[in-house]
């Protein structure tokens, strides 16, 4: 590998490599993206912000998430690195715009592992108990359990984790189909289909449009997993980019189905009063009694899978920080034996507990999901939109080559790059204190270890020169 300011891997400091197949990582990219978690946690609160142009939302988000899909692809073709958009905004852009980049990912999967776990323990309480489902400190308590067990997992290793997901995913894939056709069969009480839930003029304004795709936005994000285990993959410069680009296929499909399901079957107020359960209001309509409850295991299953995969991010970007000296060096070390960032997973371990316990004095639970995630959505606006502007700086010379190249590397990328950055900033008047402060002032903390660990002239933060910096055509010439 080059030598760009990060730090070398080798088998001493690094992974467990060349161990997850094509297959492992698209099933890791459906699972990131956790489809059942998503449509259960989220669709109250698109519902909120478009009513219902949900299936609008996701359409026009989802092709510009396209764009960061491939700018992904081509990122990670070029240099391989845990650390993912942390490492490669930096060398495509500049150490403080890859430090950010970095920091996202951190502080969103920190954040997240509130609102995975919330949903977990809310659905499986509503087995037995509507009062219990929405109590904040028996949901908090179920939550963390259900978190626990999946550090535990990821810490294990992560062909135990991969097996684990492919189990899980199989299961949630099968029962969603299940159910997306018996929703379309079911028909339409609430409301009669309209192709005008997939057309622009359905939002009230550009501020309408944005904030729904900043929640479009967050069903999407999980995909980039792929990513941060591309040390750990087999081609580690080709499948983690195919793998995305398949687990998002996937994904698109289902959240654009059921949310014209949704429409159809759900009226406002069931929405409302099930934030946190949506998708077992949906199974008991149709299909009424035991049955119906199959769907909840789906979103078990999705959430513990997306729990698990979220964990895999935070610890190997933590771990790839760790290992540059840009975050405490004692994050990048790993287990002799399980190969796996040990002390990073416990530092997620002890922080997500922590998060736990102070979101308890947040709110009900759907106000808890609703500020995670509209949080989440302006930081993961932050490092995608750095990510798309990157592919298009570090292949301009490869933009003229053909059709496709200008297209996949360069147009489409920076499309998406555009939307996202727009979004952010359309969306920041419209939300409340308690996500401001969450959102943007967890990426404000970033600064302190950033200006601590650069006056302490770490070799990340320092500008490639030119003969270091990353040589698309070299590398691509070696696929």
């Amino acid at each position: 590998m080059t030598d760009t300011g990060t730090a070398t891997v080798t088998e001493e400091n690094g992974l467990k490599h060349g161990v997850l197949t094509l297959f492992d990582s698209a099933v890791m990219g459906v699972a990131g993206v956790a489809p059942a978690y998503s449509i259960a946690a989220s669709t109250a609160t698109l519902f909120g912000a478009v009513a219902l142009g949900g299936p609008a939302a996701l359409l026009y988000c989802g092709i510009a998430m396209f764009g960061i899909v491939w700018a992904f692809n081509y990122l990670g073709r070029v240099e391989t690195n845990s650390g993912a958009s942390y490492s490669w905004v930096r060398n495509a852009l500049h150490p403080f715009l890859g430090y950010i980049a970095g920091w996202a990912l951190v502080v969103s999967a920190l954040i997240f592992m509130v609102a995975g776990s919330f949903p977990a323990g809310s659905i499986t309480l509503g087995l037995f108990s509507t009062s219990l489902a929405n109590n904040t400190l028996a949901v908090t308590i179920l939550g963390s359990a259900f978190f626990l067990v999946m550090i535990v997992a990821v810490a294990a290793g992560v062909t135990i984790t991969t097996k684990l997901q492919v189990i899980m995913s199989s299961i949630e894939l099968a029962l969603l189909v299940l159910f997306a056709v018996l929703m379309l069969i079911h028909g339409h009480d609430a409301h009669s289909f309209s192709w005008s839930w997939f057309s622009p003029n359905i939002f009230h304004g550009s501020s309408g449009f944005f904030a729904g795709a900043l929640v479009a936005a967050f069903y999407y994000w999980g995909w980039d997993v792929t990513a941060n285990l591309n040390e750990e993959t087999k081609s580690a410069k080709v499948t983690p980019g195919i793998g995305g680009i398949i687990g998002v296929l996937v994904v698109f499909t289902l959240f654009e189905v059921f949310t014209v399901g949704s429409n159809l079957v759900l009226t406002a107020k069931d929405i409302s009063n099930n934030s946190g359960d949506v998708l077992g209001v949906i199974g008991q309509l149709v299909w009424p009694g035991l049955g119906g409850k199959l769907i909840v295991i789906a979103v078990i299953l999705s959430t513990v899978a997306t729990l698990e995969t979220t964990i895999i991010q935070v610890t190997r970007t933590m771990f790839s920080m760790g290992r540059d000296g840009t975050l405490p060096k004692a994050l990048g070390k790993v287990h002799p034996k399980w190969k796996t960032p040990y002390v990073a997973t416990i530092v997620v371990a002890v922080i997500s507990v922590g998060l736990f316990i102070g979101s308890n004095y947040i709110g009900t639970i759907g106000n808890i999901l609703t500020d995670a995630i509209n949080a989440i959505g302006l930081q993961i606006a932050i490092y995608y939109s750095l990510a798309g502007l990157s592919v298009v700086v570090l292949y301009r010379k490869q933009l003229t080559k053909s059709i496709g190249n200008f297209i996949f590397m360069g147009l489409w990328p920076l499309a998406g790059a555009v939307f996202m950055a727009v979004m952010f900033v359309k969306t920041i008047p419209g939300l409340n204190a308690t996500t401001l402060y969450v959102g943007l002032g967890a990426m404000a903390l970033g600064l302190i270890p950033m200006a601590i660990y650069w006056t302490k002239g770490r070799d990340y933060f320092k500008m490639p020169t030119k003969e270091e910096r990353l040589a698309p055509e070299e590398e691509l010439a070696n696929i």
